[in-house]
């Protein structure tokens, strides 16, 4: 069983920065791409960033391009989501997931291990 343990959320004011975190309990989480994904209140799931399992591949929604940097550490076990610039549209429960493979998607449904989910709150 793989758990995912997010961590890092909080509140801060519009253009504000925040770095969420995280920690897998897998050995094998070198071997997995790993995604980002916020919901905000009445509203549906909705993918943010993704990176492949070496992190040299990334890809993110474009409301988020060239504010957010997602990351990992594969030492460390760790994904981390770098969010610079932050907007009041950014609030949300944020979620990391591991991927099933070693590639990435931008598709939930390809997603079989999700954390608890960590609230960010962007006040204006």
């Amino acid at each position: 069983q793989v758990q995912l343990v997010e961590s890092g959320g909080g509140l801060v004011q519009a253009g504000g920065s925040l770095r969420l975190s995280c920690a897998a309990s897998s050995r094998t989480f070198s071997s997995y791409a790993m995604g980002w994904f916020r919901q905000a209140p009445g509203q549906e799931r909705e993918f943010v960033a993704a990176i492949n399992w070496s992190g040299d591949s990334t890809s993110y929604t474009d409301s988020v391009k060239g504010r957010f940097t997602i990351s990992r550490d594969n030492a460390k076990n760790t994904a981390y989501l770098q969010m610079n610039s932050l907007k009041p549209e950014d609030t949300a429960v944020y979620y990391c997931a591991r991927h099933l493979g070693y590639g990435s998607s931008r598709i939930a449904a390809a997603y079989n291990y999700w954390g608890q989910g960590t609230q960010v709150t962007v006040s204006s």
